[in-house]
């Protein structure tokens, strides 16, 4: 009788062992498939989050003049102010060269002038700006696009001083297509120059500031001795 006792028990315990092995067995399974559940969608919201969309296309020749065509109905911002460390240039925008207008609010906006230099300075000629040999303002560039602008040159304006316009670029260009990263701005009537660079500003405060940097000393390319910084340029209206 005794001996059934003990078998019967014995099966009963073994019974229980099976029940919790199982149980213990499902909850692992459990556990670790919701564990790599959680993995997994944290992998997928940082893949997102890693690669967001380009609020604005890269430009080209292609499509930049049809980019500042809606551009600049969206944004009619005319007053900018240049900021270095001789002192504040404040620009007036004019509308009649919208293209030009357009551009240089969109490359303000984008942040491309911070830490621009200028780089060739003429006393009472020219101080030229928006360019750099900085590599981070030539990866901005490169996020930004490759890209020219015609010139505009027949809403009567002429090179005064204190005029704002636009360079050219200097590679293949027999068009004098504008180059949209930098500008100028005249420190006396330069005349001559009229009719082959787009004018599409005027300074209307800070002129002296022009001034007094086209008197530092320079290299034998007018590029000054010691780096003249834009630290930023900011919208005024």
């Amino acid at each position: 009788m005794k001996r059934l006792f003990f078998i019967l028990l014995s099966i009963c315990l073994m019974n229980c062992e099976d029940k919790q092995s199982r149980k213990n067995t499902n909850t692992t399974i459990s556990d670790s498939l919701t564990v790599t559940q959680k993995k997994e969608a944290s992998k997928s919201k940082k893949t997102v989050q890693e690669t967001p969309k380009r609020k604005y296309p890269l430009l080209t020749d292609k499509n930049a003049m049809e980019f500042f065509l809606q551009y600049e109905k969206e944004h009619k911002e005319q007053k900018v102010r240049i900021v270095t460390d001789y002192g504040n240039i404040d620009i007036l925008l004019f509308n009649e060269t919208k293209f030009h207008r357009a551009n240089f609010i969109y490359l303000t906006k984008q942040g491309y002038f911070d830490n621009t230099q200028f780089y060739r300075v003429i006393e009472n000629y020219i101080v030229q700006a928006g360019s750099t040999d900085d590599q981070d303002v030539m990866n901005k560039r490169k996020k930004i696009g490759k890209y020219l602008l015609p010139t505009d040159t027949k809403r009567g304006f002429k090179h005064d001083r204190g005029v704002i316009s636009m360079p050219s670029s200097d590679i293949d260009n027999p068009y004098k297509l504008a180059s949209p990263y930098e500008f100028f701005i005249t420190l006396r009537d330069v005349y001559e120059l009229d009719g082959d660079y787009t004018i599409f500003g005027r300074v209307i405060n800070g002129i002296d500031v022009c001034d007094n940097i086209a008197e530092v000393e320079t290299d034998d390319g007018d590029w000054p001795l010691q780096n003249v910084y834009i630290r930023t340029v900011e919208i005024l209206d």
